[in-house]
């Protein structure tokens, strides 16, 4: 597959993927040109690899990893981008919205863990932080979300 059947095909998804990370969608839209962009020119490479989009992936995490660190600061959005995304059911909006809201590092753990499936030592390697950080991280933002998700539990344990 070429380069831009590449994009033409899963760029749509990428960008949900970044949607996801940042937070916002212009954000989003740069974190997917960047990436891409950068892996542009090693596609020929890239291509041969077992998970291409995978790689890409992991690219853009990178990039928004280093992207927080230097900007240190959270961008709220008041609404999610329309897409195709045909993996989320209808009553998933509400956890995009409160996944949306924690902070970067809960955000990006959670992404890592659960969307990418990634085990606690390489989310670790990858913010560099260590693996008990980034369980303490995992299981502040579930709570958070549990809470939210279900505010007559949340006034039950007040």
């Amino acid at each position: 597959m070429e380069f831009a059947d590449f994009v033409a095909a899963r760029g749509d998804a990428l960008y949900r993927y970044g949607y996801v990370l940042t937070g916002n969608a212009e954000d989003a839209a740069d974190l997917t040109q960047e990436a891409l962009m950068r892996l542009g020119n090693a596609w020929p490479r890239i291509k041969k690899k077992d998970d291409p989009e995978g790689y890409v992936r992991t690219t853009m995490a990178r990039l928004h990893i280093s992207i927080w660190r230097r900007l240190r600061r959270e961008r709220l959005v008041a609404t999610v981008p329309e897409g195709t995304h045909t993996d989320a059911r209808p009553d998933e909006t509400g956890l995009w919205d409160e996944l949306r809201d924690l902070p970067p590092k809960q955000r990006a753990v959670l992404v890592l863990r659960y969307y990418e499936d990634l085990p606690d030592q390489e989310i670790a390697d990858l913010l560099g932080i260590s693996r008990g950080t980034v369980r303490s991280q995992a299981s502040r933002a579930l709570d958070k979300l549990r809470i939210r998700m279900d505010p007559v539990k949340a006034e039950a344990l007040q």
